[in-house]
């Protein structure tokens, strides 16, 4: 089906419709309700709002800039008003440059753009008994109590129609469409709607206003406050009921209300939360294996029969090893690695053998029992059929299709973007551009193992003459354990800042490409994403586990680099311990620098605000403007959530025989991490478009990718 959307354009920047044509939202003044969701007649719900700065009173030096701006603005509202949304406008309460505009889709428009959509609406309750799980004795203990949040109705359902209307289940046309699809299906008219024309192309959507300016944001309402229920008795104040039972750190060991999540958040945030939620679990029986390991190397170390000869001064005292570099370096006692020895012996035993195995056991299991929960899920929130029947074409690719071809399988002419040579020449220079990338992270590793080899010499040199503390100073910091360390710090630092440039081409790229469905412009994004930093955190984990010390040549004719640098060698007892380090270094500094991103700088912009708007003002704010102080979420969305718990996935599972206790490490991280990721969706962020989403997408791929790749590491 499709709609044929009644538009007013401008034909040219520089020209406008006579300002008669043109409708304008409604004026109203805040009514000092600071809990309402509604219109000034308490009756319209608010579904959207946007939020822009009084031209008249922007601080800018081009008058025809300013101009320009607002023209696009009020064409783009009154195509709104003409797609039968109804706009109400209202001056902030702190701060008078700043206009709020309401925006409600009345039952008309909800019923065309749900049929446009294929949303699946209830036809009547579900009256299928369900079996009870043998485990729910047990379980009813960690569940959310279900006085508090009450389980959701059953329904059966069908995409919805409006010439079958009177077969859906409509006991009240205001609570039919829930306020979740209520803002999809306002997003989705947002998306699509006009505002100018320039040289025959179209200008379309919210998100091309947001990022020239003319709108400073654009969002759906939180339902309340997460401190207070809503003082309005018809709200459910969902928002407050998920930070106390969901958010709130005193639930850490509590199961998460999913099916409420799915409900205010929709089902993308929802099946996030399930899959991190499975993970975690599945991650206490490797953890528990891990530390029986470590425990297991903690028991045996003194009985490690190499450990104890290169400790014995009658063995290992008198076996003189060769200079580790030329020139500077001299012969060295063997007893010198005695320390290291002994805490390589930890992790070097018969228990790192048997855990390995297992890990590779464990992590087949994880991902078949994850399909399973996943089609569990599928069922259970109605998303079966979704990408057939529901998904839609993205406006940015509807807009670009001039091109005319037959479909051979339907045998119907369809418009498509590009033709088949300009598809190839595109992905030719996408391919392209990530390999010239790949290439450059490999060109980084390679300038880190340079550093290495240069710099040991300096520190074989000169660590020993500047070093005047007590021995225990001496015998920890040796030439081999300072290189590692600075190197790891530097690859850290190295990592994050081509992490930051790399994000920018990424989307650049992709928006290149010109995918068809947000669900393949993510699948895409995710690839090019992961590949990349596949890459940047694995590959000098990589070096030191399987190349470093391997092509060292023998005493009196050594392996060099470049043809001066004489190649690395690793500790006698081998470089686990080494790997163990760089995975420290990495997976704690990655961990810090996450949160410290994630959540810290969101509380301390949201903080900053708050005390700037109390400092102007002691009025009572409205909901939407409350709303708008709080932080947007990114273009990239749930992305990096995915990318930091994957990016640990592999770590837990691709040298995890290097340190047994990352299983229990990861357990404890992610206990933590569903508790910040809710405190931060419900306490710091602006409500996101909730988005309908079948499953994890390309991460499930990814995981399977890193799965075989970790039986082969291991």
């Amino acid at each position: 089906l499709v709609l044929e959307l009644n538009q007013v354009v401008i034909p040219t920047y520089g020209t406008v419709p006579d300002q008669q044509n043109l409708h304008t939202p409604e004026w109203a003044d805040f009514e000092d309700k600071p809990d309402s969701l509604f219109f000034s007649d308490g009756q319209r719900r608010i579904d959207f709002v946007l939020v822009y700065e009084d031209e008249s009173k922007k601080m800018t030096h081009k008058r025809s800039g300013r101009k320009q701006q607002k023209r696009k603005r009020q064409v783009y509202e009154s195509n709104l008003i003409n797609n039968g949304l109804q706009l109400e406008a209202t001056r902030s309460v702190l701060d008078e440059k700043l206009i709020f505009v309401k925006v409600h889709a009345p039952w008309e428009v909800l019923c065309t753009y749900a049929e446009v959509m294929h949303i699946k609406l209830p036809l009547q309750p579900n009256d299928l008994k369900t079996r009870d799980s043998a485990f729910n004795w047990f379980s009813r203990f960690f569940r959310v109590d279900e006085n508090i949040i009450k389980p959701e109705q059953e329904f059966f359902t069908a995409p919805f129609q409006k010439e079958h209307l009177s077969n859906f289940y409509i006991q009240d046309k205001d609570t039919f469409f829930n306020p979740a699809t209520r803002s999809r299906i306002v997003h989705f008219i947002l998306s699509r709607v006009e505002y100018a024309t320039k040289n025959n192309v179209k200008k379309f959507g919210i998100n091309k206003l947001l990022d020239t300016g003319i709108y400073k944001a654009a969002f759906p309402l939180h339902d309340s406050s997460f401190r207070h229920p809503s003082t309005d008795p018809d709200c459910p104040s969902e928002r407050y009921l998920l930070y106390r039972e969901w958010a709130h750190p005193k639930n850490i060991f509590k199961l998460q209300p999913l099916d409420f999540i799915r409900k205010y958040y929709g089902e993308k945030i929802g099946i996030y939360f399930a899959w991190l939620g499975f993970y975690t679990n599945m991650l206490i029986v490797a953890a528990v294996v891990g530390v029986g390991c470590f425990l297991y190397g903690c028991l045996t170390k003194d009985n490690c029969t190499w450990s104890q000869e290169v400790c014995d001064p009658n063995i290992g005292g008198n076996i003189i090893m060769c200079p580790q570099c030329d020139k500077v370096c001299t012969y060295w006692n063997l007893t010198i690695t005695c320390e290291s020895s002994k805490k390589l012996c930890i992790f070097d035993s018969f228990g790192t053998l048997v855990f390995a195995v297992f890990m590779g056991i464990w992590v087949t299991l994880f991902l078949e029992f994850w399909k399973r929960r996943q089609a569990e899920l599928e069922y259970e929130w109605d998303t079966v059929e979704y990408l057939e029947q529901e998904e839609q074409v993205r406006p940015e690719y509807e807009a670009r299709c001039t091109h005319v071809v037959m479909n051979e399988i339907i045998q119907q002419e369809e418009y498509v973007p590009y033709t088949a040579c300009g598809k190839c020449i595109r992905m030719t220079f996408c391919a392209s551009a990530i390999f010239f990338w790949i290439l450059l992270i490999i060109a980084s590793v390679i300038g880190i193992i340079v550093y290495r080899l240069s710099v040991f010499l300096v520190f074989s040199a000169t660590l020993s003459q500047h070093i005047n503390g007590t021995e225990a100073i001496r015998k920890y910091l040796t030439p081999q354990t300072a290189t590692s360390v600075t190197a790891s710090l530097i690859s850290f630092i190295v990592i994050m800042v081509l992490n930051i440039i790399y994000e920018k081409v990424a989307i650049l790229i992709t928006d290149f490409e010109l995918p068809r469905t947000q669900t393949d412009y993510e699948n895409s994004l995710t690839t090019k994403m992961f590949l990349f930093q596949f890459v940047n955190y694995y590959s000098s984990c990589f070096y030191i586990a399987f190349f470093k010390g391997k092509f060292v040549g023998h005493p009196g004719n050594p392996v060099y680099w470049l043809g001066k640098y004489r190649n690395e060698e690793c500790d006698p007892g081998g470089c686990l311990l080494e790997l163990t380090t760089q995975l420290a270094i990495i997976v704690g500094g990655k961990a810090i620098w996450n949160n410290i991103q994630e959540v810290l700088l969101p509380w301390v912009k949201n903080l900053i605000g708050r005390y700037g708007a109390a400092a102007r003002s002691e009025k009572v704010v409205p909901r939407w403007e409350q709303d708008y102080h709080l932080q947007p979420i990114g273009k990239l969305g749930l992305f990096y959530e995915y990318l930091e718990m994957v990016i640990q996935f592999g770590f837990v599972t691709l040298f995890v025989a290097s340190f047994p206790l990352a299983p229990l490490l990861a357990l404890i991280n992610n206990m933590l991490e569903i508790r910040l990721d809710a405190w931060k969706l419900t306490t710091q962020f602006r409500r996101m478009v909730p988005q309908k989403a079948q499953d994890i997408g390309a991460w499930q791929p990814i995981m399977q990718g890193i799965a075989i790749l970790a039986v082969v590491t291991n």
